[in-house]
């Protein structure tokens, strides 16, 4: 059986797959990030994708230099900064990929009209199930593994992440080509390649994600301390 053919929906390709990405969690530790993406691109081809909030667009350019064309799936929650829906729009013009856009279930109005209005600010927890985290369950439906751009140097949360793992919850293979990039990494390879950036990166932001739940950093504050900032959470829930 090739890899390609491993399916998560049988007991023993679950175990295969698991293994796998342990496996591949140990033997590509110390690999580049671009040997880790064409490792995974070799492995599953089509079965492979890359997500991104479009907060920068470096994991897409890396992954299209693995696989030209690679699907590269974005989350349209309906709350974005007109800056982040202009990164994708440029993004899918003049990169080598196939930008997939997921949408949830219910518009903001309808949501408004269901949950009543602002629902991120009364339980920020639902409105990232229901707008990223189902979504998002649904559009890697068919993949067998799939592409983030986590850091370990973004959060103490993240300070763990390896650069392949096995997503339980999904039960994919989840592979972190960046994980263990500093922000000086990623800028010089910003430069180096001239790859799009999200314009608010450039105007306070440390990290980008819907409009009502980010804001500007502080000084001395970590990337994501600008997320849901004065709560508990931390994650949106798509990583954990």
């Amino acid at each position: 059986m090739t890899t390609a053919q491993i399916s998560s929906d049988t007991e023993e390709g679950t175990r295969e797959l698991k293994a796998l990405a342990e496996q591949a969690g140990r033997d590509l530790e110390d690999a580049s990030a671009l040997e880790i993406l064409q490792w995974a691109t070799r492995t599953f081809g089509k079965q492979f994708c890359v997500t991104s909030s479009m907060e920068d667009a470096v994991v897409a350019h890396l992954a299209s230099r693995a696989l030209p064309g690679v699907d590269v799936v974005f989350l349209d929650t309906g709350y974005h900064f007109e800056e982040t829906i202009g990164t994708r729009d440029a993004v899918e013009a003049v990169m080598d990929v196939n930008v997939i856009t997921l949408t949830p279930r219910q518009t903001v109005a309808e949501q408004d009209a269901e949950f009543g209005p602002k629902l991120h600010d009364r339980d920020p927890d639902l409105c990232c199930a229901m707008r990223k985290v189902k979504p998002l369950e649904e559009g890697l439906t068919k993949y067998a593994a799939w592409a983030t751009g986590l850091r370990r140097d973004e959060s103490p949360t993240r300070a763990n992440t390896p650069v392949v793992s096995w997503d339980e919850k999904r039960r994919k293979v989840k592979v972190s080509p960046i994980a263990r990039w500093t922000q000086d990494d990623v800028d010089a390879y910003v430069t180096e390649h001239g790859v799009l950036t999200n314009p608010l990166l450039m105007d306070g932001y440390g990290s980008v994600g819907c409009a009502p739940c980010t804001r500007r950093l502080l000084e001395g504050e970590d990337a994501r301390a600008g997320r849901w900032a004065g709560r508990a959470k931390t994650e949106c829930g798509l990583h954990g």
